[in-house]
């Protein structure tokens, strides 16, 4: 089975009223449900590509979603429309094997959560049968990574992430 995002959220003890970033969103898989769960905040949703980003704001006006912003850039570049420190709450979820520069992605994730936000990494485990084959990144890789910028594990969700994707949370 697949990675299912409400499940994965659930566990996270997240507030309604947080505000969270969605990094290379995609269509909202992520973004629509965490919406719903921040009824009182605000959530960025972030992709490189029109399509989209066009297709969650339909989805989240036919859903009644008003809190929901969504940006169009290169995560390579950074975000600079999305301030330092002003999100409690950032996941990067199957994006990480799309990157060339994986390492500036987890700087400007860091860069716009807050001191004590939490950081979601989901992604392909490298010995899934399925999904993309090339650039996967194990989650020991993506620890040392983050652990290096100053964020701290705090939680495995490999239990809700199914048997082909890693999940794990840090606090920064």
């Amino acid at each position: 089975m697949f990675v299912n995002p409400i499940n994965v959220l659930s566990k996270l003890d997240l507030k309604k009223d947080m505000t969270a970033a969605d990094l290379g969103c995609g269509s909202g898989g992520w973004v629509l449900p965490l919406a719903k769960i921040l009824e009182d905040g605000f959530v960025y949703a972030v992709d490189v590509q029109e399509g989209p980003l066009s297709a969650l704001s339909g989805k989240a006006k036919q859903q009644n979603l008003r809190n929901i912003t969504t940006i169009m850039t290169d995560l390579e570049v950074g975000v600079p429309k999305i301030a330092s420190n002003s999100c409690d709450f950032v996941i990067l979820a199957n994006i990480i094997f799309q990157l060339e520069d994986k390492q500036v992605v987890f700087d400007e994730a860091v860069r716009i959560l807050k001191q004590g936000g939490k950081l979601l990494v989901v992604d392909w485990k490298i010995d899934s049968s399925l999904g993309p084959k090339e650039d996967r990144i194990s989650m020991q890789d993506v620890e040392k990574i983050v652990n290096g910028i100053g964020l701290k594990t705090q939680q495995n969700l490999e239990q809700e992430t199914g048997a082909y994707h890693y999940g794990l949370v840090f606090t920064k």
